[in-house]
C-alpha cells in the first residue's frame, strides 16, 4: 500500500513538473518584457518635451510637426532595409543595434544647437526604432512556445502600454528642470536597457538560433499566398489607423469642437481606451492560446469598429467615455490574437524579417493614412463621417479575417515542441508550403 502511495505521488509530482514546464513562459521573454516597459518609458520622456524643444530654436509650429512626423516617416521607409538585416543577421544582434542607434539619436539631440541638427538626429533614431520593433517581434516568435505565443505578446504589449502610461507623468516632471533633460534620460536608459539586454542574452541559445546556417527563409511574397497573415496585415492597417492615427489626431479636436471640454477631458478619455486596452490584452492572450487566434481577431476588430462609430456619434461625454471604453476593450483583444497568428505563419525557425516588416508597415501606413482621410472628411462633411469611415476600415478588416484558416497548434504538438526545443520545427520546404496551402488548417 505505501509502495503504491509513493508511486502515485512520485507520478503527480511528474506530471506537476510538466504541466509547468509547458505553462511557463521562458525567462527570454520577461527580460524583452521589462525591456519594453523601459522602451516605452522613453519614449513618454520626450514626448511632452520635443515639439516645444523643436520650437525653442526659432521655428514654426509647422516645422516643429515636421520633426516629430520625420520619425514616423523614416521608421515606415526604413522597415523594409530592417525586415532584410533581421533575416541576414538574425534579430538579437538588429535588436541590440536599433537600441544602440536610438539612444546615440537621443543623446544627440539632448546636445543639439541647431534645428537642423535635432531634426537629423530625431530621423536617425527613426532608423534604429524600426530596427528593434522587427526584431523584437522576431525574438517574441523565436522564444515563445508556440502554444503561449498569444500571453507571451499580452504581456508584452502590456509593459508597453504601461510604460507609455508612465512615461509622460515623468517627462513632464523633467520638463521643469530642462527641455533637454527627457532625451538625456531617455539615451542613457535606453544604453542602460541594451547593456542589460545584452547581459541576459549573451548565453541563450534560443535567442542565438538566428544565428545558425540553414534556416528556412520565409519571404514576404509567399507569406502574402497565406489568408491568415493577408488577414493580420489588414487588422494591422486598421489598428493602426483608428489607435496610432485617428486617435491621437482627431479625438482631440472633437472633445473641444463637439463636446465643448477642454484638454483634461481629452486627457482623460484617452486613460481610459488605455486602461480598457490593458486589462483585455492579457486576457485575449490566453483565450487565444487556449481556443484559437480567429475568435478574439474577430471579437476585437467588431467591438474596435462600434466603439469607433460610437465616438462619432456621441453628443454627451458619458457616452464619449463608454465608446472610448469598447475601442478600447477592441483593440486589446485584437493585438495578441493578430500577433500571435503571425508568428504562427513564420513558424518558430523560419526567418521572416521582410514578413515582419510588412506587419508592421502595415500598422504605420494606417497611422500616416488615417488622421490625413479623416481630418479631410471631417472638414468636408463631418465628424460623425470621419469616424463612421474610420470604424468601417475596422469593419472591412473583420471581413478578411472570416476566411482565415485558424492557426493555433494542437496542444500534444506544442507539448513535443516544447520538450525538444532544440530539434528543427521543420524544414524550409514545410515553413513555405505551410504558409502557401490555403486549404490545410491547423485547429486545436
Amino acid at each position: 500500500m505505501l509502495a503504491d502511495d509513493q508511486e502515485r505521488v512520485t507520478v503527480t509530482d511528474t506530471d506537476a513538473r510538466e504541466t509547468a514546464a509547458t505553462t511557463r513562459l521562458p525567462r527570454e521573454i520577461w527580460v524583452l518584457v521589462g525591456a519594453s516597459f523601459l522602451i516605452a518609458i522613453g519614449y513618454g520622456l520626450i514626448a511632452p518635451a520635443l515639439p516645444n524643444f523643436a520650437v525653442s530654436f526659432d521655428v514654426g509650429v509647422t516645422a516643429a510637426a515636421v520633426v516629430v512626423s520625420a520619425f514616423a516617416f523614416v521608421r515606415l521607409t526604413f522597415a523594409p532595409a530592417s525586415g532584410r538585416l533581421v533575416t541576414r543577421f538574425g534579430e538579437r544582434p538588429i535588436y541590440l543595434w536599433g537600441l544602440t542607434i536610438v539612444a546615440a539619436g537621443s543623446l544627440a539631440s539632448a546636445f543639439a544647437v541647431e534645428y537642423w541638427q535635432l531634426l537629423l538626429f530625431r530621423s536617425l533614431s527613426g532608423i534604429g526604432s524600426t530596427m528593434f520593433t522587427v526584431s523584437a517581434v522576431g525574438l517574441l516568435i523565436r522564444i515563445s512556445p508556440p502554444h503561449l505565443r498569444g500571453r507571451a505578446s499580452g504581456l508584452w504589449g502590456t509593459s508597453f502600454l504601461l510604460g507609455g502610461i508612465a512615461g509622460p507623468i515623468v517627462g513632464s516632471g523633467l520638463v521643469v528642470v530642462s527641455l533637454r533633460a527627457p532625451f538625456l534620460v531617455y539615451g542613457l536608459a535606453l544604453l542602460l536597457t541594451t547593456g542589460l539586454v545584452w547581459w541576459q542574452l549573451r548565453n541563450s541559445t534560443l535567442a542565438s538560433r538566428a544565428d545558425e546556417d540553414g534556416e528556412p527563409v520565409l519571404t514576404f511574397r509567399q507569406a502574402l499566398r497565406d489568408r491568415t497573415y493577408r488577414a493580420a496585415l489588414a487588422s494591422n492597417f486598421a489598428n493602426g489607423w483608428v489607435v496610432f492615427g485617428v486617435r491621437m489626431s482627431l479625438i482631440p479636436l472633437f472633445v473641444t469642437a463637439v463636446l465643448a471640454r477642454g484638454e483634461e477631458f481629452t486627457g482623460f478619455a484617452l486613460a481610459v481606451f488605455a486602461a480598457a486596452n490593458a486589462a483585455v490584452l492579457l486576457v485575449s492572450g490566453r483565450f487565444a492560446d487556449t481556443r484559437g487566434r480567429k475568435p478574439p481577431a474577430l471579437v476585437g476588430l467588431a467591438l474596435l469598429a462600434i466603439g469607433t462609430v460610437l465616438l462619432g456619434q456621441a453628443q454627451e461625454p458619458w457616452l464619449f467615455l463608454v465608446a472610448s471604453l469598447v475601442a478600447g476593450f477592441g483593440s486589446g483583444a485584437l493585438n495578441p490574437a493578430q500577433n500571435a497568428a503571425v508568428a504562427d505563419v513564420l513558424g518558430r525557425k523560419a526567418r521572416g524579417g521582410g514578413v515582419l516588416a510588412g506587419f508592421q508597415m502595415s500598422a504605420d501606413v494606417g497611422a500616416v493614412l488615417g488622421p490625413l482621410v479623416a481630418g479631410a472628411i471631417a472638414d468636408s462633411w463631418s465628424y460623425g463621417a470621419a469616424f463612421a469611415v474610420t470604424g468601417g476600415i475596422s469593419a472591412l478588416a473583420l471581413l478578411v479575417w472570416i476566411p482565415a484558416r485558424e492557426t493555433l497548434p494542437a496542444r500534444d504538438a506544442a507539448a513535443d515542441d516544447e520538450q525538444e526545443r532544440g530539434e528543427p520545427e521543420h524544414t524550409a520546404q514545410d515553413a513555405v508550403s505551410e504558409c502557401c496551402d490555403l486549404d490545410s488548417t491547423r485547429r486545436r
